[in-house]
């Protein structure tokens, strides 16, 4: 284990996730794995009149990276849009690929810096991102559905 990549903030932040369950009637639902390491998330969503996050619930198995990367998120999701959570994952995104000179402006996102030179680990920091968006995408079919 790597002392620069594995931080002191970045294992606080692993075992500090909130939202930690799975919500009984969600809007949307998705559960998305990396293909380079195996971890997965799982994202319930219950949206507010405006389309905001209203309730989140999330299953995480991943690296300490990924479960840094899902604490951030899970401490800012609510009362985020699609968009918002979109904007944040492509900035985080264009950071990792050295398209960005920082990691985006949510709390704790500083602490994913040391990632960056760790490409494998990417996918892993993005998919609690990629997991609510597509319950938000779940949540839109369903509506359609309806």
């Amino acid at each position: 284990m790597s002392d620069a990549l594995y931080t002191r903030d970045i294992l606080r932040l692993a075992v500090s996730i909130p939202h930690q369950s799975r919500l009984e009637e969600p809007d949307g639902t998705a559960e998305v794995r990396s293909r380079a390491c195996g971890s997965r998330v799982a994202a319930d969503i219950i949206l507010s009149e405006d389309r905001s996050i209203a309730q989140l619930g999330i299953e995480v198995n991943a690296c300490a990276l990924g479960q840094a990367s899902t604490a951030i998120v899970g401490t800012e999701a609510i009362g985020k849009s699609a968009k918002d959570i979109a904007v944040a994952r492509d900035h985080l995104s264009g950071f990792l690929s050295g398209f960005h000179d920082d990691p985006g402006p949510w709390d704790n996102m500083d602490h994913l810096r040391a990632a960056k030179d760790h490409p494998g680990r990417h996918a892993a920091i993005l998919l609690p991102f990629d997991a609510i968006l597509a319950a938000f995408k779940s949540a839109a079919n369903a509506s359609e559905a309806a």
